[in-house]
């Protein structure tokens, strides 16, 4: 009778730990150990990575045409600047995708007609072409009004996803984000102002 009950007590205390360790359901019925931010994700979550990855890519772009055709070595300095950061978080966002096995937006939007995005910020093809064909004092005028307004949409953005994210690493890039591009935007006005 010992023995079955020391049985009995094993198989349960065997039972749990194995019911521990498995795999929970999160709010978005998406599995994954409660242990791994990774699963931690929402809409928002996702809505912010598919957005920022393309508004990213834009500042990119802008940022490359800025080392052919700026004049000024600050203006110069800050587009490396942007390309150094986004460039990077461009890739991070897109490793969260693949990890929650959502869409990734497709190769660089360039060729794409931006006008009619709802991303706040974004820059239509009108105004990418026109900052492309400019050089000089022209481009570095324009570059720095466009990225400013760009800059003002991604922080848009981010305070979105802090308020209404879920996943932890998302809401602290966010959080980058927004102070970053803040200080971005004050050294950008000083440019324009000098």
């Amino acid at each position: 009778m010992k023995r079955t009950l020391m049985s009995i007590a094993f198989a349960l205390v065997a039972a749990l730990t194995v019911a521990g360790c498995g795999s929970d359901t999160d709010s978005n019925g998406s599995t994954g150990s409660t242990e791994s931010s990774d699963a931690q994700f929402n809409d928002a979550d996702v809505t912010f990575a598919q957005s920022m990855i393309p508004h990213h890519e834009q500042a990119v772009e802008m940022a490359t045409m800025a080392q052919e055709r700026a004049s000024s070595t600050e203006v110069k300095q800050l587009a490396d600047k942007i390309a150094a950061a986004q460039g990077p978080e461009i890739d991070t966002m897109t490793g969260w995708l693949e990890d929650w096995g959502q869409e990734v937006s497709s190769d660089s939007m360039s060729g794409m007609d931006h006008s009619g995005s709802d991303m706040s910020g974004m820059m239509s093809d009108d105004d990418m072409e026109s900052l492309g064909t400019a050089t000089g004092a022209e481009f570095d005028q324009m570059f720095l009004t466009m990225m400013i307004e760009h800059h003002t949409g991604a922080i848009e953005m981010a305070k979105t996803e802090q308020q209404d994210g879920e996943n932890p690493d998302a809401i602290a890039l966010a959080e980058k984000i927004e102070a970053d591009q803040t200080a971005e935007i004050a050294q950008m006005e000083d440019l324009l102002g000098s």
